[in-house]
């Protein structure tokens, strides 16, 4: 019957081996994401341990209220994709699309509300490369904190509307009915998710609750 539904590609004898290689992939996919963030992140503390008191009166700078804000989002937005992922699994693809639907418009929601907080730091003249005025002392580290933040906050961003170009395409498909016969891209779909939402959660508290 797999064979028939087109479920199960040819190289593969069983749908769990199928299943099992394609989630394989997916945690090695996951885990040079895990490598290529955990660089930035030891950057991060090592210039943190070299100048911790301009670290700490440059993170002042920073909105911790829309930080807050957007890590609800991106909270919920992990449930609404689990969600999602249930409901590919009992072949539901009304519910599964609304699920991404509104994952979807979580994301928006983040990527919005990082803009405003974006365009915000622009106007304080924030911004290393385009325009940093620094009042107190040692401007040079807190030039380093504010390169570190749009780096990693932007790379996130990058993550964030890659995802959200994949989860649309998606929605397509599974208006389409392609995911009742395999579910398995939904499921590896949103461990990507998750993991983008995990890296925020490191995020939040390094940059905005110094």
């Amino acid at each position: 019957m797999a064979n028939s539904q087109g479920a199960l590609a040819h190289h593969f004898e069983t749908l769990a081996q199928q299943r099992e290689a394609n989630m394989l992939g997916m945690w090695a996919f996951l885990a040079t994401e895990v490598l290529f963030f955990g660089g930035l992140f030891t950057v991060y503390f090592v210039f943190r341990a070299t100048y911790p008191a301009t670290f700490n009166e440059a993170s002042l700078h920073l909105d911790p209220l829309r930080g807050t804000i957007n890590t609800v989002i991106l909270l919920t937005s992990s449930l609404t994709m689990a969600l999602a992922v249930h409901a590919s699994e009992l072949r539901n693809r009304q519910r599964m699309v609304l699920m991404m639907g509104a994952t979807l418009v979580l994301g928006l929601a983040f990527l919005g509300i990082k803009a405003t907080e974006y365009y915000t730091e622009y106007q304080d003249q924030l911004v290393p490369g385009l325009i940093f005025v620094w009042e107190g002392a040692d401007a040079l580290q807190a030039r380093i904190f504010f390169s570190i933040y749009f780096i990693m906050t932007g790379l996130h961003a990058v993550h964030m509307i890659i995802g959200m170009t994949v989860l649309l395409v998606m929605m397509i498909f599974g208006q389409r009915g392609i995911y009742e016969v395999d579910p398995m891209p939904v499921e590896r779909f949103g461990l990507y998710w998750h993991f983008v939402d995990i890296i925020w959660i490191f995020l939040f508290p390094l940059l905005y609750l110094i």
